[in-house]
């Protein structure tokens, strides 16, 4: 084993750890009634504050690390604890494939949720999360810890009950949307979440990084305009590229030449496209980004006739997310597919404020040392990088770069075709659906058999067992990008998979003979097979009789295998391990070492190489022309790759310049998605306070009073203009007249003012509890989140356009960010005195007849 000591980094940790293995040792011989009171001795202690908190988190620490060795039999390596204290400390573990990082954070997970406040594990998708979730409990069964899970297919009723458990598993989007919903709510019983206490984030790159430049939005339905679409997809189609339009590829912006503007105000028929009464300009700069930009089976699918992203990180479709701003109309208009209506954002968040409302927190991946900086500066969490437990023996081999793509693939099938005469698993990554099934195409040609996994829904549902294969001798695997795919790549296949694979179709074969059954579903077959791996020879079901018989057909199966796949395993690492082939270079670093990472899990030996060619994008994009410049005066021949050290450098410095690039992209949205954060948690803020008290008369009082003195303060400015004193009357409902208020001063007429309008207030109070008892309350409770909703709708809407059209301020020699603030600050204070405003109003000026 390596001694993790010798890196200075974890040497803090040294001590400590020593400690949590004794103190493991100690615990081993109590019997599980015993154990399980551990948890209520160190909750004990931590209400006390009996012991320093060292103390605690060595035991915390002991106790999971038995409880995983009685439920699993699996036993904490030392490196597995550097981990978990890593994350205990509010840091980022990284740790490669395969070193068990699911089991790692079950460490802090049991510590902080001794507090009883709750505590999250937040995943990238369902799967990930039930799997975990579902380990999780076996686990936490040994130390009375309840376990919630949160997916798409949670319930509204089940959700509040979910989060109330002590640790819950739940996905990002789940998280961050219930997160809105409840700061939607209209009843306090409605409000599903605690307040935000301690969340481990699975990979925390994916999330925080990669998805950080996309807000999560809860929209309403828009009023669709088809016209607009299907008229600025033909101007799309009419207007020609570098002739009437531009395209900055890095930025993924279009810029209309003064020929295109010319030629679509033509069409058009009007006279300035960019005038601020033509809707037009948004319209066609969306339908060129469709054409342009957003390649099917790249950037999405047509699945059910409807247009699903495909997540560029992870290759993964999104069903339910859309473009937001027109952008997902104009690809629907492209591809002819029903035009939904264009949504209006009710409430949204980035993923970087929501979870820095968290009072601490953490995170773990296998690749996230490049983005350090990024974590330390918006997050304030440190990248700690854990050693292997064993010593990673994978070759990352330099790079082979070939003329033009079609040499290119030529060359990736040829050395899958070496690799499958010798029976070495390779698994090759691909950027699109389109590339891999390019790929997938030549392979039958040359009749190499492979497995083929992209975001098509027919491929998606066999994702698990494409991936468990993917070690086996023979075994060639096409994988669009391999982030958070969340199973192990076993070098001669796992004996469990195979065998549970092989009942399962027994079970089909036999099934009449089985369960008396003609057919069984999915989900019945499920349960059967989940049955068999839980039953217990002594405590017989009689209920289920052919168990005992399933459950032996299994254990036997699962023997033969052992034997083979150790066998597979051995004769794989003669022949150098997984091989893994990257055909293009991706924008971040990471992705491209989460592909290698693949390989060389656990010690195993591995090999990694990337295909490329002077076509592909980040060649394209950032300097290949300059590279075939230097290849044509070297006569290089076509079918010849370069192989150079140097240019693998160069390659390396692209991508670092792009992730730069997207680094300040997010930075940005970071920047300025904070002014409008700070303004949420004070209108989220209020809106809590009023939703959670049922007697919101003072607030009303409150809003009267300011609402008069801000009338006053405007009438006061200029006397001339009656018209206000005359608004305020009116909404008193007083029996006066303006020039009888002539001789007092400003603070007679606040002062006789906020008398009329308590008094006004306690006839309406008295007048609606003679209607209904109560009623008064919940009018106050009703007007006051609904006049704050249908505001806050609006101003998200107005701080929206604002920073659209705040970049021009630049070419005035101003900051833009600055005078976004300003704006945005005058924006805010108009839109809690319109609050005020229409509160009191629709409430003093309410007329309301119940029929009894």
């Amino acid at each position: 084993m390596i001694n993790l000591f010798t890196y200075n980094s974890t040497n803090k940790y040294k001590n400590t750890i020593k400690q949590i293995n004794i103190r493991a040792d100690k615990i081993k011989n109590y019997s599980n009634i015993l154990f399980k009171e551990e948890t209520t001795k160190i909750r004990d202690e931590i209400k006390n504050s009996s012991i320093d908190e060292k103390d605690i988190k060595i035991k915390a620490f002991a106790t999971v690390k038995e409880a995983i060795f009685r439920a699993t039999g699996l036993t904490l390596f030392d490196v597995q604890l550097l981990g978990g204290l890593t994350l205990k400390d509010g840091n980022i573990a990284e740790m490669k494939t395969g070193e068990g990082k699911t089991l790692v954070a079950l460490l802090p997970a049991y510590l902080y949720s001794l507090n009883d406040k709750g505590v999250h594990i937040v995943t990238v998708n369902d799967y990930l999360a039930e799997r975990d979730a579902n380990l999780a409990k076996k686990i936490f069964s040994y130390l009375g810890i309840t376990i919630g899970l949160i997916t798409q297919n949670t319930t509204n009723e089940s959700r509040k009950k979910e989060y109330r458990k002590n640790i819950t598993y739940i996905t990002n989007s789940e998280l961050g949307f219930d997160y809105l919903k409840d700061n939607m709510a209209i009843h306090k019983n409605d409000i599903l979440q605690r307040k935000f206490y301690y969340a481990i984030i699975d990979e925390v790159d994916s999330i925080l990084i990669d998805e950080a430049r996309t807000p999560l939005i809860i929209s309403g339905n828009a009023k669709k305009q088809n016209d607009f679409y299907e008229n600025a997809k033909e101007i799309s189609n009419i207007l020609k590229h570098t002739i009437d339009y531009e395209i900055d590829e890095k930025s993924k912006s279009i810029i209309l030449t003064v020929e295109g503007i010319s030629k679509c105000e033509k069409i058009l028929k009007i006279n300035n496209l960019y005038s601020i009464n033509s809707p037009w300009i948004k319209y066609i700069i969306n339908a060129l980004k469709a054409k342009e930009f957003f390649l099917k089976n790249r950037d999405y699918i047509i699945k059910n006739n409807q247009i699903t992203i495909v997540d560029e990180f992870t290759g993964r479709i999104m069903i339910g997310r859309r473009w937001s701003e027109g952008l997902h109309q104009a690809i629907e208009a492209k591809e002819n597919v029903k035009i939904e209506a264009e949504n209006k954002v009710l409430a949204s968040i980035t993923y970087q404020n929501l979870f820095l409302l968290y009072g601490k927190l953490s995170g773990m991946t296998g690749t996230a040392k490049t983005e350090e900086e990024e974590f330390i500066n918006i997050y304030n969490m440190n990248v700690m990088c854990m050693p292997t437990n064993k010593p990673c023996l994978r070759k990352d081999l330099t790079d082979l770069v070939y003329k033009n793509e079609y040499i290119k693939w030529q060359a990736v099938a040829n050395e899958c075709l070496d690799m499958y005469t010798i029976g070495r698993p390779t698994l090759i990554g691909t950027t699109s659906i389109q590339q891999s099934e390019l790929l997938s195409k030549i392979l039958e040609e040359l009749q190499i058999p492979h497995n083929l996994l992209n975001a098509k829904p027919e491929n998606v549902a066999k994702e698990s067992n494409i991936i468990s294969e993917a070690g086996r001798k023979n075994t060639i695997t096409i994988a669009t990008n391999m982030a958070g795919r969340g199973t192990d790549i076993i070098l001669g296949g796992n004996p469990e998979k195979i065998a549970e694979q092989e009942i399962r179709q027994y079970i089909k074969n036999k099934c009449n003979k089985i369960t008396k059954k003609e057919n069984l579903n999915n989900h019945e077959l499920e349960l059967i097979i989940k049955n068999i791996k839980i039953y217990d020879d002594n405590n017989e079901n009689s209920e289920i009789e052919y168990l005992k018989e399933l459950k032996e057909l299994y254990r036997s199966i699962e023997k033969n295998y052992k034997n083979k796949c150790k066998e597979e395993k051995e004769y794989i690492l003669e022949i150098g391990g997984l091989y893994i082939i990257g055909t293009e270079r991706h924008e971040s670093r990471r992705i491209d070492n989460q592909l290698r990472g693949r390989s060389g899990r656990q010690g195993d030996r591995g090999t990694s190489r990337f295909f490329l060619s002077l076509q592909d994008n980040l060649f394209r994009i950032f300097g290949g022309q300059n590279i075939e410049k230097v290849i044509n005066k070297l006569n290089i021949d076509s079918d010849t790759p370069i192989e150079s050290i140097l240019l693998t450098k160069s390659l390396n410095s692209a991508q670092k310049k792009v992730e730069a690039y997207f680094y300040d992209i997010r930075k940005q949205l970071f920047e300025y998605d904070e002014v409008i954060h700070s303004q949420r948690k004070a209108i989220y803020s209020e809106r809590n306070k009023i939703l959670n008290y049922s007697f919101n008369r003072d607030c009303i009082i409150e809003y009267g009073e300011q609402t008069i003195q801000e009338m006053l303060n405007a009438y006061y400015k200029d006397r001339s203009n009656k018209f206000i004193l005359e608004k305020i009357i009116k909404l008193l409902n007083l029996k006066i007249n303006v020039h009888d208020l002539s001789a007092m001063n400003f603070n007679e007429t606040k002062r006789y003012f906020n008398e009329q309008f308590r008094i006004s207030y306690d006839l309406k109070e008295m007048y609606l509890e003679q209607l209904r008892p109560g009623l008064i309350r919940q009018l106050e409770k009703y007007y006051l989140l609904q006049q704050i909703d249908k505001a806050w709708q609006e101003h998200i809407d107005k701080m929206n356009l604002l920073k659209e059209y705040i970049g021009w301020r630049s070419y005035g020699q101003q900051d833009p960010l600055i005078e976004y603030k300003n704006e945005a600050f005058n924006l805010f204070i108009n839109m809690i005195t319109y609050i005020r405003q229409t509160v009191i109003y629709s409430i003093m000026r309410s007329r309301l007849i119940i029929d009894i």
